[in-house]
């Protein structure tokens, strides 16, 4: 029932932000971004046994390693992007969220060219020459 505990911590936050945010809009942004960072922290524990799981059963359909974790940090890039892009969105800079989304994709996208090559290898291995 984690997720009683976050929609919990969330709806407090929240109703906190709203109050503080008329005096202190500094100490309510603040109050956003810890809030974000503590329910990031308290899921690092459940990412960490997805991750096992992904590895263990990359491990059994002989996947290379060096794609799975490629994937991984491709997912992390989009996720902190994503987590990056609202927390400056929330206090008020839609522009410099937009800059942080673009990056992420850029990111992404150069993470994704090695695996990308592969795919396009092994379609061409298997056309009729």
């Amino acid at each position: 029932m984690e997720i009683v505990q976050i929609v919990g911590l969330g709806l407090i936050a929240t109703i906190l932000v709203l109050i503080v945010k008329e005096q202190k809009p500094m100490f309510a942004f603040l109050l956003t971004a810890f809030t974000g960072i503590t329910i990031f922290l308290f899921l690092i524990g459940k990412i960490t046994s997805v991750i096992h799981v992904l590895e263990d059963l990359a491990l059994k359909a002989n996947i290379n390693l060096i794609f799975l974790k490629t994937i991984l940090k491709i997912i992390g890039i989009a996720y902190i992007a994503e987590f990056g892009a609202q927390i400056v969105r929330d206090a008020g800079q839609e522009s410099i969220a937009s800059k942080i989304e673009l990056s992420g994709k850029i990111l992404i996208m150069v993470m994704a060219i090695p695996i990308v090559s592969v795919i396009i290898e092994t379609v061409v291995k298997l056309l009729p020459a």
